[in-house]
């Protein structure tokens, strides 16, 4: 077991899902997520705080890129324009491994009232930085809330389709993420 083996934050977050789904989130040990993972406890914990953070580990870089791709989006784009921007830009983090492992994900999370909590709050800090991002290009504080509420509610219904469509596709998160956030915002005009 090497000290720095490439790809331990990856091995360790599927062991920890994997584990999760198969004998609960109670019942499973950090020793048992490490061992299953091929690295050791101490290398655990130079990556993760403890096991709940296991599965927003990619938060931090989605948050980032929604904000990047919200910023980076051109000049007198409207604020969902600007969110689509950033739809776009997150979209390019997930590929064929997190298509592959987004139903153990899903399974792991159900099984689990810690890690259903948990999961909110990232739904919380991701629409948090989309709002953030909008009101730094001058977006009124209600209207940047609601379109960051939008773009999240965008991505998640996005990810649920992109993740249980055809694996062997070569279709993109971003396009489906798009289409959910088109979906919104017809459905937000008809509320009148």
């Amino acid at each position: 077991m090497g000290r720095w083996e490439p790809g331990a934050r990856e091995r360790l977050v599927v062991a920890a899902v994997d584990l999760f789904t198969e004998q609960g989130y109670d019942a499973t040990t950090v020793a048992q997520i490490a061992e299953r993972a091929g690295v050791t406890k101490s290398t655990f914990f130079r990556h993760f705080p403890d096991k709940r953070e296991l599965l927003v580990a990619g938060q931090e870089t989605l948050s980032r890129l929604l904000a990047e791709g919200i910023a980076e989006a051109p000049d007198g784009a409207s604020p969902l324009e600007a969110v689509a921007s950033g739809l776009e830009r997150a979209s390019t983090a997930m590929g064929p491994v997190n298509r592959d492992f987004a139903p153990r994900l899903k399974a792991a999370i159900a099984s689990s009232a810690e890690l259903q909590e948990r999961d909110a709050l990232k739904s919380v800090s991701l629409a948090a930085a989309m709002t953030t991002a909008l009101v730094a290009r001058g977006v009124p504080d209600p209207t940047a809330a609601l379109a960051g509420e939008l773009g999240l509610l965008a991505f998640k219904r996005g990810y649920a389709e992109w993740s249980e469509g055809d694996r062997d596709g070569k279709d993109e998160l971003a396009g489906y993420a798009l289409a959910a956030l088109d979906e919104l915002r017809a459905a937000s005009a008809s509320l009148g």
